[in-house]
């Protein structure tokens, strides 16, 4: 049974890292969900401890540390767990970060996880290079803290973001530097100068995006985004009345075309998912698109605080009176102004509401 096995793999190896990538994917988007469930915690953390321990083991195998050892006749297969490993970092945060990622500039650094999934899986035999090792090394262990940390503290801001940064630079620094100290064939190959002015390069590139709200604030999330004709709050939930959208427009629950009554509010429901006992400020940016000018004008900008734990996300809505026909958005913002979620619709003056097709939901 065994030799039928090795002869199946030895036939369709080429198929067999397409075949694996898309296994691990898939099960990487079954079983990981929450960012603060301790399952998801110990897989990324054990994905991360066996990266810092394969880059080791691969970079001083060359020195004839593993001859005669146990690890001998694994050396060969430590480029492949390197990929594996750097393969599932980037699945995870793939997945955390789509369920973060609104249709803004924060898609940016999303493409730029995506396109590092797909070329993780195309750079098998440019893996040896040291200088590719420590770089995706550096990218995955910064992306790793920056939402291990608030997870662990239960803050979310940008001293903590910066804190999860020099953790980051400092550990990958100091592992690079340790490895470089004890293999004389990493010295020969890699300059430690250039190796280090490229992590610190990153570092600042990754800075960059932050200070210019081009990362999406993971962990947080938006669950739900609603324009709704009427909120109340009932025993404890929210019961919402929105228009229903027709039915051929499956992906979506409600109608982006907003019917306004003079006289009426306009209400805007949100479902923000936040790890347990995390507690932060949202804001609710109501913003018009002046078709003069073609800007978005602020309408308003309305605070709630918010603490994390319910599995369907922490609820909160806010309202305008009397608002004006065209396009409208509401971007859900943290203190930062980083963006969790937009709410768009477009606004029609209407005289009434009872040829609509309403639907009332509670969450």
């Amino acid at each position: 049974m065994l030799n039928r096995i090795k002869a199946y793999f030895r036939i369709n190896q080429k198929y067999l890292p397409v075949i694996f990538f898309m296994t691990g994917f898939i099960w990487d988007t079954l079983t990981l969900g929450r960012i603060d469930r301790l399952y998801d915690r110990v897989i990324l953390s054990t994905y991360m401890i066996s990266l810092s321990a394969c880059l080791y083991l691969y970079n001083v195998a060359d020195d004839g540390k593993w001859k005669e050892t146990f690890f001998e006749k694994y050396e060969k297969y430590l480029p492949l767990a390197i990929q594996f490993f750097l393969g599932g970092l980037c699945s995870a945060y793939v997945i955390y970060f789509s369920r973060s990622v609104s249709m803004t500039k924060t898609l940016f650094f999303f493409i730029i996880l995506v396109v590092l999934l797909f070329a993780n899986e195309l750079l098998k035999q440019r893996i040896s290079n040291k200088y590719l090792q420590f770089s995706a090394y550096f990218f995955m262990n910064f992306t790793f803290f920056t939402f291990f940390i608030p997870v662990l503290v239960k803050q979310m801001n940008t001293n903590i973001f910066i804190i999860s940064g020099i953790i980051s630079l400092t550990t990958t620094v100091l592992l690079i530097a340790f490895i470089y100290s004890v293999s004389p064939s990493t010295r020969e190959e890699i300059s430690k100068r250039k190796t280090i002015g490229m992590i610190v390069g990153i570092y600042l590139m990754i800075n960059s995006f932050y200070y210019f709200n081009l990362i999406p604030p993971v962990p947080l999330a938006l669950d739900t985004g609603i324009a709704a004709h009427h909120v109340e709050r009932v025993n404890g939930d929210y019961e919402i009345t929105y228009q229903r959208e027709v039915w051929y427009k499956f992906w979506r629950g409600n109608n982006l075309t907003y019917i306004q009554i003079p006289d009426s509010n306009v209400y805007v429901f949100t479902s923000i998912f936040a790890p347990t006992e995390l507690e932060i400020s949202v804001a609710h940016h109501w913003q018009w698109k002046n078709p003069e000018t073609g800007s978005w004008d602020t309408a308003d900008r309305i605070e709630y605080q918010i603490t994390g734990g319910r599995d369907n996300g922490y609820r909160g809505f806010t309202f305008k009176s009397n608002i004006q026909a065209g396009q409208w958005k509401v971007d859900v913002i943290t203190e930062e102004g980083h963006v969790i979620g937009i709410v768009r619709f477009d606004v029609v003056m209407g005289e009434t509401t009872d040829n609509l097709e309403m639907v009332s939901r509670t969450f």
